[in-house]
Formats: structure tokens, C-alpha cells, sequence
């Protein structure tokens, strides 16, 4: 019978004593203290036994990685689930690819549980691939691995029951899982009206009294650090008070991020900020199984044999993780080997030319035109107005001014290039673009000239998907040349199947070169991806043209 000694942490007890674990057929069948027993002896081992840490809410399809790789990584930071919303591939290949993550995520030993997306389309201003009605949401529910009704984005809905939206909540309700919330802003007794149709949880609080309006109304409040949307700081202080009401998540965390770290990095801030160990721990390894119901153990006799061993509770050093008693990760390498898959997509658009990036107005000398601000960090964006020059009829990027053209292209069938101007992407020359763009994955593209931009826009288009960087070089013999990478996400246009710490060094070099073009933004290409996001306030752009949040139309 295998055995692992250590120092472990009660978490429910809040208490540290040295014990040995006894594992049998991928449970716990016995925990005994040391010095109750013989086969303690050894139990003086200095590291620490924990339940595995989860990330309470997180796309894996924004990992660029498919759910097989995602888990190579993850379990070497001491991640042993997720709760996980597929409505990135769903809002591309709808059923379909709901199934492909979850037959994926099957393939390893790693606790994928991923919810019914909600909202697919997310709102009829852009095109999606596919529909998902409340019939086939309630297929969804009726399979086992379908743990919750994903993020009900369509708040709106939901305060004035539009009837299919209140179709899905119920649903969810009738087979007793959870509905995940998506609500930023939502403030008061529109807060409380949402909350009280059942909805659990939110991920989308960006300020310390937007998240205690929902914590007194009874809400989950989700913590949430991705690679763009950054939340921690604002929200932290509140695990001193609500320990049993908090959660940690990642949202959309991209490959570079992935290999640093996960969840396991979240608690070492939290801990460095005075918040007590098991305040932490509960939120980052209890709070999410008994929230979501997850087949996930918690150190307890019959209980899956899911731990990891850590060096200190402070920096949270990952030394073993345990799923259902297999060593999947040790001192920084992954167990978990590769799997082979048969990937899918929905890509049917064809090349552009550069004349269907021309940005078209009245024969004016100048024209002020609204312009989406983008801000580090964070989802939300600014509404701006700018005054741009007109040269033959067409508005261009004013690079100086860090106004630079942002266009969105419709990956789904051939329709004309939708364009708009955007602020503090800060490119000096190139484009970058990029199928991911949440949510209904066009092509979205930041560009300084028309050039680029049209070959940034046909790179991801020849590989079917991807994110790609054009950077013009100095003209030679009379012609300008350029240099060109791209990374291929042939999955859905969203992901790769390849190695997924080789997907992570190709993902930093189209990263770096996207900097070295000027961009000030951490995440550049994280950033891209939700400037086509509707459902998030104030200006976006879709295929169909520029949207405001506020107003929910089309300007």
C-alpha cells in the first residue's frame, strides 16, 4: 500500500501535524498521525501535504494549449483541477466543441470540470460559428461532466427575464448545479436582482465595493488574475473577512503565463500581504469543491487521493503533485505525457487585400472620430474621441499620437473588413492580429499601416488560425520588406495540439517581437483578443462595426 509522509495540513482544523497518508486503488484509505502508529515512524518528512490547488474559473482554450496540454503544465505548479468554461471553442463549433475538450480532458488524470456555456452566441451585434438554444444547453446539463451553467454573460437578460435566458438558469437549477455569474459593474438592487435569480458567483468585480455589494447579497466572489485582466490587488483584502465566500481564477491565462505559474502564485502574494495561511488555502483548494460539487479530494479518509506536497507555506514550492494517488508532477516536471488528437475548426474565409483596410469618410480635411481606449490590466476600455486627418477621402493611423487602426474580420464567411481607431497599443510600425477575440473569434488586428495590418490579417488566415506580427524592415532596391511571425492554432483557430512548453517559447518570441514594435502593454496580444469582448463596457469592435457597451448598439 503506498504511503507518503509529511507535515499535513488540516485544513478544516487549521492544524500542522506530521502524518502519514495510506493509498489504496486512488483513495485515501487511512491518515494517521505520527506516534499513533508504527507506520508513522517516518512521518517527519519538513515538506507539507495540502489538497491540490483549482482554478475556480478559467477558459483553457485562451492557454492556446488543448486541455491535455494545459494539464502538463498546471500540474507541475500544484493545479489538480479546473472549472473550466468552453465557450471559446463552443462559440466557434458549437456542440462539437464542447465534446472535443471534454473527450480531451478525459485523456489525462487531471480533474477538467467544465460547465455549459451560457451564451453562445454572446450577443446577435457579431458573428459566431455556431448557436447554442436552451435545448442544447439542457443536453449539456444532463451529462455528468458538465459540472455548472457557465458565466451568464447577458446580464441584461437575466434582470429583465428574457425567457430563454431564464430557460437556461432553470435548467442548471432542476439538475442542481450551479450557474456562474459574468456581471461587471452591476452595482445595488440590480446586483441583488441578478443574484437572487440564482446565479452564484462573478469573476468580472474590478473594485473592493463592487465585490462586497455582491458578498452581502450572498455571492461567490472569484479572484481573478490572468494574463490580461488583473484583479488580485483590488480584491485580496477581502479573504480576511470572507474566507468561506472566496475563490481563486485565472479567466484567460495565456502559455508564457501558464509555465511560470498558476493558482500556486496567487496564495504566496496573499500570504505576503499578512492574509493566515488557512484563509488562503481554503480559498484556493476547499472553497471550489464544496461550491461546485467536484469529484476533487480534500485530504480526508475515502476521499480521491488529489494532494501535493509543497517546501513552506510561504512561496508555496511545489516539490509532488498527487492525482487519485498518481505522481503527475515532480520538482518541475510533468508526468503527464503528450496525447495524440484529431483536431477540429470553422474557419472559411478567404485572403484580403489591402484596399479592404481603407478606413473611408467625406471629403474632409480632418474628422473627430470616437476611439476605444485600451487599458493594461483590465477588460474594460475607455470611450475617446480624436481628431484625425483625411487624406483622399480615408482616415488613417496616427502612430505619434498612439492612434492606431484596430480591424475585425469576419473568419466565418467573406464580409467587408470592419474598422475602427484605438489608443495605447503603442505600436510605432507593423500589426499584430490574432482568431482569438472573444468572444465569437473573428480575426481582430491593431495595426500602423494598411500593409501590415492586410498581411498580419492573411498570415492567420493561411494557417486556418493563429496569432501572428508583421514588422516592416528598411526598403531594398525600391521595396519595402518585411518580417513576419506567426504561431498556428489550428485547434477551433483557438489552440495547438503541440508540445505545450514549445508552444509557450514560440508564444514569447511573437510576444517579444510585438514589443519590440513599440507596444507598452504586458500582454499585447491578451489584450487584443478582448477588444472585440461586447459584453464588457465602453467601446469595442466587432465584425459587424463599432459597439457600445453602454448603450448595447452599434454606433
Amino acid at each position: 500500500m503506498p504511503t507518503i509522509t509529511g507535515q499535513l495540513v488540516d485544513l478544516p482544523a487549521k492544524k500542522i501535524y506530521p502524518a502519514t497518508i495510506l493509498i489504496e486503488n486512488g483513495k485515501i484509505v487511512r491518515i494517521e498521525q505520527a506516534g499513533l502508529s508504527a507506520g508513522s515512524a517516518e512521518a517527519s518528512s519538513p515538506l507539507f501535504i495540502l489538497p491540490g490547488f483549482i482554478d475556480a474559473h478559467v477558459h483553457i482554450e485562451s492557454s492556446m494549449l488543448i486541455p491535455s496540454e494545459f494539464a502538463r503544465l498546471a500540474v507541475v505548479h500544484g493545479t489538480v483541477g479546473t472549472v473550466s468554461d468552453p465557450h471559446e471553442i463552443a462559440n466557434v463549433c458549437g456542440m462539437e466543441g464542447v465534446g472535443f475538450m471534454i473527450e480531451n480532458g478525459n485523456k489525462t488524470p487531471f480533474k477538467f470540470n467544465f460547465g455549459a456555456p451560457s451564451c453562445v452566441p454572446a450577443t446577435h451585434f457579431e458573428t459566431a460559428g455556431a448557436r447554442l438554444p436552451p435545448t442544447d444547453v439542457a443536453a449539456l446539463m444532463d451529462r455528468p461532466e458538465i459540472r455548472y451553467l457557465s458565466e451568464m454573460m447577458n446580464f441584461p437578460g437575466v434582470l429583465n427575464k428574457d425567457a430563454e435566458v431564464m430557460e437556461k438558469i432553470a435548467a442548471a437549477h432542476e439538475r442542481g448545479k450551479p450557474v456562474d455569474g459574468h456581471a461587471p459593474g452591476l452595482r445595488g438592487l440590480a446586483a441583488k436582482q441578478y443574484i437572487d435569480a440564482g446565479i452564484s458567483t462573478d469573476h468580472e468585480c474590478f473594485t473592493r465595493e463592487e465585490a462586497l455589494d455582491k458578498l452581502q447579497y450572498g455571492m461567490h466572489i472569484i479572484i481573478r488574475e490572468g494574463s490580461a485582466a488583473k484583479n488580485f490587488e483590488a480584491l485580496i483584502e477581502l479573504l480576511h473577512e470572507y474566507p468561506d465566500k472566496i475563490m481563486f481564477g485565472s479567466d484567460d491565462k495565456h502559455p508564457d503565463s501558464l509555465v511560470s505559474g498558476h493558482i500556486n502564485q496567487l496564495c504566496a502574494r496573499a500570504v505576503q500581504k499578512g492574509i493566515d495561511p488557512f484563509k488562503v488555502l481554503q480559498a484556493a483548494c476547499i472553497n471550489p469543491v464544496l461550491h461546485y460539487k467536484l469529484d476533487i479530494g480534500l485530504l480526508r479518509e475515502n476521499d480521491p487521493a488529489d494532494f501535493i506536497l509543497v517546501r513552506d507555506l510561504r512561496d508555496f514550492q511545489v516539490a509532488q503533485t498527487y492525482i487519485n494517488g498518481e505522481l503527475v508532477a515532480e520538482n518541475g516536471q510533468s508526468a503527464i505525457p503528450s496525447v495524440a488528437v484529431q483536431g477540429i475548426n470553422n474557419f472559411q474565409c478567404s485572403r484580403k487585400n489591402k484596399e479592404d483596410f481603407r478606413a473611408e469618410t467625406s471629403d474632409l480635411d480632418t474628422t473627430v472620430i470616437p476611439v476605444i481606449e485600451a487599458l493594461d490590466g483590465q477588460l474594460i476600455t475607455n470611450k475617446l474621441t480624436h481628431e484625425l486627418p483625411v487624406e483622399n477621402g480615408e482616415v488613417s493611423s496616427d502612430p505619434d499620437a498612439d492612434i492606431l487602426k484596430i480591424v475585425v474580420v469576419n473568419r466565418y464567411h467573406d464580409a467587408p473588413v470592419a474598422k475602427a481607431f484605438i489608443k495605447n497599443f503603442g505600436l510605432k510600425q507593423g500589426a499584430i492580429a490574432s482568431s482569438v477575440a472573444h468572444d465569437s473569434h473573428n480575426i481582430v488586428a491593431v495595426g500602423a499601416d494598411d500593409e501590415s495590418l492586410c498581411r498580419a490579417v492573411n498570415r492567420v488566415i493561411e494557417e486556418q488560425g493563429g496569432i501572428s506580427c508583421v514588422k516592416p524592415s528598411s526598403p531594398e532596391e525600391g521595396s519595402e520588406t518585411f518580417e513576419e511571425q506567426v504561431l498556428p492554432l489550428p485547434v477551433a483557430g483557438l489552440m495547438s495540439a503541440d508540445d505545450g512548453y514549445k508552444v509557450a517559447e514560440a508564444y514569447m518570441r511573437i510576444d517579444a517581437m510585438a514589443k519590440s514594435l513599440g507596444s507598452p502593454l504586458a500582454a499585447p496580444f491578451m489584450t487584443l483578443s478582448f477588444m472585440s469582448l461586447l459584453v464588457i463596457p465602453h467601446l469595442k469592435l466587432s465584425d459587424k462595426g463599432l459597439f457600445d457597451g453602454d448603450t448595447f448598439t452599434l454606433i
